[in-house]
């Protein structure tokens, strides 16, 4: 199994890149393979990823606050992605990450989630919001509570990828019905 951890911030191994390592090594101690990409700037990389995601079992998006909102870059990411890969979103589990110094966190993950709710894509949650704060990577590190989070979440994701694989071994199928229709809407 792999998920994908898209890295939504200019600064390539700032902040959110922290807590998205923090992520992907719980996944890794799960047996669940990460691979964290730079989405910006998204114009070079986003045929790679929309191929990326035919195969990934799940997704995880992670952006720096920036105004109240998720990056625009990772939001212009996420509009691309959707065009062009939509229909491969469908039904893999996605969370959210923000990242800020001090506040707009809420709201840049309910921007997000709304690309992970449009493609009926479960939403993986941890023990609480799932931001860090801090101004560098070394202040997120300190920030004992949001690396918490993170690996509750990279738990979260193991957890239910390994739900859903057990599911598709046992025969559990999702709707086709639904899912066509969806794929009419979602390119």
């Amino acid at each position: 199994m792999k998920v994908l951890l898209l890295n939504g911030s200019r600064r390539e191994k700032g902040c959110t890149y922290t807590a998205l390592s923090e992520i992907a090594q719980t996944l890794e101690k799960q047996g669940i393979q990460a691979e964290i990409i730079h989405a910006v700037p998204e114009t070079e990389i986003i045929k790679s990823v929309a191929e990326k995601v035919k195969t990934a079992d799940g997704l995880v998006v992670g952006s720096p606050v920036y105004w109240a909102s998720p990056s625009g870059e990772i939001i212009s990411f996420m509009d691309r992605l959707s065009s062009l890969a939509g229909k491969d979103l469908l039904h893999k589990p996605a969370a959210a990450v923000a990242s800020a110094r001090r506040a707009g966190t809420t709201a840049t993950l309910d921007v997000l989630a709304k690309y992970f709710t449009y493609h009926q894509m479960p939403v993986v949650s941890a023990n609480y919001w799932n931001v860090v704060h801090g101004n560098t990577p070394d202040e997120v590190k300190k920030d004992a509570e949001g690396m918490q989070i993170m690996r509750v979440l990279g738990n979260n994701m193991a957890w239910l990828l390994k739900c859903i694989e057990a599911g598709k071994n046992n025969g559990v199928q999702i709707p086709e019905t639904e899912a066509k229709i969806m794929t009419n809407f979602i390119r």
